[in-house]
């Protein structure tokens, strides 16, 4: 008769032996099975029993010491409780075990499920004690996660620029000015949406405009009069939506950013305030001096950034180079919360949310492997990898 699967046991038995003379495992199980054959009939037989899976394998620990052994019994059973128990007692009838008389003792007869609550319950507290010491990540953290999951699936790149998937089945898109405007309307569920990555429009693009209808979305400051100036002269545009006065697309909310598109007008009806030769310069010369920095705080920014390169890590820093925080990129704005910076260099990109957040914090310079910072808060500076 075939062996049945084992059903999961319910209680163990242990029954403790000492034995006058020197015994091995076999013989200790033959003792078992020999010595309460019948006792309780063919239907408490310990064969049959675990023929039919109600009874586990036997199992012997024992130890032989002065010509005498002692040890072990141990006895899984699927058995209800009563039937255990006689199970239990049948084995303190034994009084031989091969050769030598023997005297069995049941130690206890374990709960095996009470025994699994309480590892459950131990095992809990312990859980619960690392979640304490760890602490609980803020909803906002949590937000912040998920959100740039969400941009990490969605986000594309279409002949190098940043695009919401697919942007060229589309009939009509949206040209943004840079990712972050990308992120943010692939967040709120608009996907025909490309950026132009500064005012110089690639011939791709312009010619990506003649086969679709074409809206641009710009920042409401001269950033945005400048770029949409180069785009009418190069690409073919239907209609123009601007971000309010002095807000910027990336830092609007969701009702703002469909007003705006609501109220976007046709092209010829845009007005393209005219920006002179003088105050180009005077914006470009003021931007490049604040990326002047002297050449050994230059130098450290430099190895600072290549340490880091791979970690997705940001080093929180004093005017001097001391470093007093090294934080994932993701709890860079808790970091902020809780330590007073005057440098952070990190793996990643400096955003506009960063360097909005920084400088009120009190942050003098953000170095980083890239930028993408449209309106840089006047008491910091933002260095990239490629200025150093």
């Amino acid at each position: 008769m075939a062996k049945l699967a084992q059903a999961a046991s319910k209680y163990t038995i242990y029954a403790r032996f000492e034995a006058d003379g020197t015994v091995e495992k076999p013989d200790v199980i033959g003792a078992v099975f020999g010595q309460t054959e019948g006792l309780l009939g063919p239907d408490m037989d310990l064969r049959e029993l675990q023929q039919t899976g109600r009874i586990g394998r036997i199992d012997v620990e024992l130890n032989t010491r002065g010509g005498k052994t002692s040890g072990i019994i141990i006895i899984p059973s699927s058995l209800d409780s009563t039937e255990t128990a006689l199970i239990a007692a049948c084995i303190e009838t034994i009084e031989r075990i091969g050769p030598a008389n023997a005297r069995l003792t049941v130690e206890k007869v374990e709960d095996v499920r009470s025994a699994k609550r309480q590892y459950v319950v131990n095992r809990a507290k312990e859980l619960l004690s690392k979640i304490f010491e760890e602490g609980m990540p803020e909803v906002s953290e949590l937000a912040e996660q998920l959100k740039e999951a969400v941009r990490g699936a969605e986000i594309s790149s279409w002949q190098g620029l940043p695009a919401g998937p697919g942007i060229e089945n589309y009939d009509s898109i949206i040209i943004v000015e840079g990712r972050a405007d990308v992120l943010l309307l692939l967040r709120h569920g608009i996907k025909n949406v490309i950026a132009v990555e500064g005012t110089s429009v690639p011939p791709a693009l312009a010619e990506l405009t003649k086969q679709k209808e074409v809206t641009v979305f710009l920042d409401g400051d001269r950033g945005g009069d400048l770029i949409l100036k180069e785009l009418m002269a190069t690409c073919d545009i239907d209609f123009v939506a601007r971000a309010p006065r002095g807000k910027e697309v990336e830092d609007l909310t969701k009702k703002e950013l469909f007003k705006a598109l609501r109220e976007r007008i046709p092209a010829d009806q845009a007005k393209i305030p005219e920006i002179g030769s003088t105050e180009r310069t005077e914006r470009r010369e003021e931007r490049r001096s604040r990326r002047v920095i002297e050449p050994e705080t230059a130098e450290l920014l430099r190895s600072t950034l290549e340490e880091l390169t791979g970690t997705r890590a940001a080093y929180l820093m004093k005017e001097d180079g001391e470093i007093i925080g090294k934080v994932p990129l993701r709890e860079v704005f808790n970091a902020l919360r809780e330590l007073q910076a005057d440098m952070i260099v990190l793996d990643g990109e400096a955003d506009q949310r960063l360097a909005n957040f920084a400088a009120q914090r009190g942050v003098k310079l953000i170095a980083a492997m890239r930028a993408s910072v449209r309106n840089v808060p006047e008491n910091i500076r933002i260095i990239t990898s490629a200025d150093l």
